[in-house]
């Protein structure tokens, strides 16, 4: 790459790496694990690395330092301490040494060693060596690669560089989790790896030669840093990509309940609601899984405060009308699960509790009583689906918000209105 382009691809990286760390840095506040730990403090990590390996960043830090090729030291430090970290992390993950953990805490300690080894001989030859001559920060490795001490520096970030992402290659082939999403992350992780190792592969033949005064491979050993650059952006989405496409779940579900709320918490009570801002908080980009959970909650709240008005008259009529449509056997016709089904008839008693209860309250203010209307008497109806498990209430609720605008629904509403006005005085509040 040229420095321009290596200038945009770099810090384009390292501010993608910035956003992600600070995303991470608030999942750390609520949730502090050594895992989550060790992502945060690479994707930090990662953004430095990138920031000043950018011919822009690495020419400032040179200024600032008074020598021209001084980023190279963190720079290469900062590579070994990101996939060090990746290395441990998938160490941290494997089931069968959680299992053993001397031996985990054993294979913990002894690849930490050699990463903080590895960098601190890294400083000592990089200190020692010379230095002066020609500074391009794409070409540090062959440019000075005649110099002994650098050519042991270089020597051990390359080993170091090859050993940890090749037996973390190893490790995420060796993994084999349960969770969808480790398993997504492993395979990104050693897709990352292998691209990682092509800057070594890149690299290593390019300060051979270099070193023999032979500069053939220069170009060979600048296009490693592409490598490097692709394996890095997989490793990132690796980390966050399932993060993600949680984060966009939480978002299109807060979308998809807002019916339900609008419906339940907004039309009965909006003392039910956690604020005055609560139907607008998922406009909020941050801390959505709390916003949602929140919704939630408050939408059963909604549900309780509903079940005095509650009539098994809409239940029975989806549950009817879904038996006629079937047998009728129209080409649009479709037979429900027992779970849309339940939440056809949830959907059909809610808006008709609202409708009811709405009515009381338009009753009342016409005869001049204030407070709250007085809710029918006799014994008080579950709505079906009550019993689900807290686990599964988030989804039980999407199947009835999603149902409330449902044909079938309409159809048991009119059904019902039909029968209370045959009745007269059937069912009056």
């Amino acid at each position: 790459m040229s420095e321009s382009a290596s200038n945009v691809v770099y810090l384009a990286i390292a501010v993608i790496d910035f956003v992600v760390a600070g995303w991470k840095c608030l999942a750390l506040l609520r949730d502090r694990t050594p895992t989550l730990t060790l992502i945060t403090v690479n994707f930090v990590a990662s953004g430095l690395v990138f920031a000043m390996a950018a011919p822009a960043g690495y020419r400032l830090l040179g200024d600032l330092t008074g020598i021209p090729t001084f980023a190279t030291l963190p720079v290469y430090v900062g590579i070994l301490t990101c996939f060090s970290l990746l290395h441990l992390l998938t160490v941290l993950w494997d089931p069968r040494l959680r299992q053993r953990p001397e031996v985990l805490r054993r294979r913990v300690m002894g690849w930490s060693a050699a990463y903080v080894a590895a960098p601190a001989v890294m400083v000592v030859t990089f200190c020692s060596a010379d230095l002066s001559g020609p500074t391009d920060p794409l070409k540090f490795n062959t440019n000075f690669a005649v110099d002994p001490l650098v050519q042991v520096f270089l020597g051990v970030f390359l080993a170091t560089l090859a050993c940890g992402t090749l037996n973390t290659y190893r490790q995420c082939r060796k993994l084999k989790p349960a969770d969808a999403r480790f398993q997504r992350a492993l395979r990104s992780f050693g897709t990352a790896m292998l691209f990682v190792f092509g800057y070594v592969v890149c690299s290593v033949p390019a300060i051979v030669l270099a070193a023999f005064g032979n500069h053939s491979l220069d170009a060979v050993g600048v296009l490693g840093s592409t490598f490097g650059s692709i394996g890095a952006l997989i490793t990132s989405y690796g980390l966050s990509g399932a993060a993600v496409g949680a984060w966009l779940r939480e978002r299109r579900d807060i979308r998809a309940l807002q019916p339900l709320w609008d419906l339940v918490v907004e039309g009965v009570d909006e003392d039910l609601a956690f604020s005055v801002d609560s139907a607008r908080s998922h406009r909020l980009a941050w801390n959505v899984g709390f916003n949602l959970h929140r919704r939630v909650i408050e939408i059963l709240d909604g549900m309780r405060a509903l079940r005095p008005w509650v009539s098994p008259l809409p239940v029975a009529a989806v549950h009817a009308a879904h038996e006629e449509q079937a047998s009728r056997g129209a080409a649009d016709a479709r037979r429900l699960s027992e779970r849309d089904l339940a939440a056809a008839a949830t959907a059909a008693a809610l808006r008709d509790a609202v409708q009811r209860l709405q009515a009381a309250r338009r009753d009342a203010a016409e005869l001049g009583q204030a407070g709250r209307p007085q809710p029918p008497g006799g014994p008080q109806v579950a709505l079906p689906g009550e019993d689900t498990p807290a686990s599964g209430e988030r989804q039980r609720l999407l199947r009835v918000a999603q149902a409330l605008t449902d044909p079938l629904v309409t159809t048991a509403l009119q059904a019902v209105r039909g029968q209370r006005s045959a009745a007269g005085v059937a069912e009056q509040p």
